[in-house]
């Protein structure tokens, strides 16, 4: 197991690999988890991972938050290759399995568990592991696979309609189902909230048959990596607070915007720009 604070108790649990990028400027740590659980700390959430990973372990960018799981020989290892004809995604090395037995009996009642799965490595089961936890789905590595070369393709969820319809909320990006608009309405059937991020054009969110639209404030886009996971985190958390869908979708599309101006982890929001968008909304209002 990994170093854990034993007695120090969580309200935002996030299960899925800590991951290492492949750059220009060599190997980054990412993933999901990392960009997830960095937002849900700055948003004022007391935050655990449960992860399999190598190198992640000693990352300076997540010494503050408590992670526990296995030690892994590999570490999830993705590199995103730009092209004429659009981005490759390859897969060098996965990391085992996450499942109910690395998580602390300690962490097992949080407020939001987030189940964030890059590389299909997060039990679904564990949607029904935690009765008393708003769940929350980031399921983009539920729908990826791979060839022998380890290039990453699209594949059907076919879990989805059981995993959806245990969950409390999901974020997806258009980008995850390759456009495909008939999934979107397939998976809002299944559960009461889903938000779907669209890049530039800002996000829309289904609530109980209904959707709403939210336009992000006008940015000069620099990096979107990490955007859509800034974007669960701080969404899962305000549906938490507020009980209202909407007002998450409107906060969480406003600070995604801005993650997209600096690059990599460095995205992670601001006080300044939470206090900003707290602001914008509350003015909306």
């Amino acid at each position: 197991m990994y170093r854990i604070a034993p007695l120090d108790p969580i309200d935002y649990l996030i299960i899925g690999h800590v991951t290492q990028d492949v750059t220009p400027n060599g190997l980054v740590i990412g993933g999901t988890a990392s960009y997830s659980a960095l937002t849900a700390r700055v948003l004022g959430m007391r935050v655990g991972i449960v992860t399999a990973c190598d190198s992640c372990i000693s990352s300076q960018e997540l010494d503050l938050i408590p992670v526990a799981g296995l030690h892994s020989q590999d570490t999830t290892t993705f590199e995103n290759i730009p092209t004429p004809n659009g981005r490759i995604q390859r897969i060098h090395h996965r990391a085992p399995g996450l499942d109910l037995s690395l998580v602390p009996d300690h962490w097992r009642n949080p407020a939001i568990v987030h189940l964030a799965p890059v590389a299909n490595e997060v039990d679904p089961g564990l949607v029904r592991a935690f009765p008393n936890s708003l769940i929350g789905l980031t399921p983009q590595g539920w729908m990826r696979g791979w060839d022998s070369d380890g290039q990453v393709h699209f594949t059907d969820w076919p879990e989805a309609g059981f995993v959806l319809g245990q969950a409390d909320a999901a974020v997806l990006s258009i980008e995850d189902v390759r456009g495909d608009e008939s999934y979107i309405e397939d998976f809002s059937s299944h559960i009461r909230t889903l938000a779907v991020t669209e890049g530039a054009k800002g996000s829309r969110v289904y609530w109980n048959g209904d959707v709403r639209h939210f336009r992000p404030p006008e940015m000069n886009e620099f990096d979107s990596t990490g955007a859509g996971d800034i974007y669960a985190a701080a969404f899962f958390i305000r549906l938490n607070l507020t009980r209202d869908p909407w007002e998450a979708g409107r906060f969480t599309t406003q600070l995604a915007a801005y993650s997209a101006n600096r690059r990599g982890l460095d995205s992670i929001p601001t006080a300044d720009e939470i206090q900003l968008c707290m602001t914008e909304i509350i003015e909306k209002s």
